[in-house]
């Protein structure tokens, strides 16, 4: 186990690193517009953000033990489908959440 001096270290280390980069951004440049291509930019951020944060769940489930389960890749190509016909995010994942529901209850 880690020593209790050293987690909070770290913790307070952490905690200072969130809000320098937080301070970056709201307090130093937060009244001046942001240039437009760095605008351009943070815009594709949730795009590639969330991705990286469903594929791990998708391909190696913990439910399944890191086992790739037919259910959520049927659920993950639902959701994607339905995303690129619709435009619409909320869409997309309540049908994904549906077919990963009757899906998980279909397959057993």
């Amino acid at each position: 186990m880690i020593d209790r001096l050293d987690l909070w270290v770290v913790i307070i280390g952490l905690g200072l690193g969130s809000f320098g980069l937080r301070f970056v951004f709201l307090g130093l440049v937060g009244d001046r517009p942001l240039p437009a291509w760095l605008s351009r930019h943070l815009r594709y951020t949730a795009v590639a953000v969330m991705p990286a944060i469903v594929t791990p769940l998708v391909i190696w489930p913990n439910a399944t033990d890191g086992q790739t389960d037919p259910a959520r890749l049927l659920a993950a190509a639902v959701t994607l489908g339905v995303g690129y016909v619709t435009k619409n995010v909320i869409l997309a994942i309540l049908t994904g959440a549906v077919t990963l529901a009757a899906s998980i209850y279909g397959l057993g």
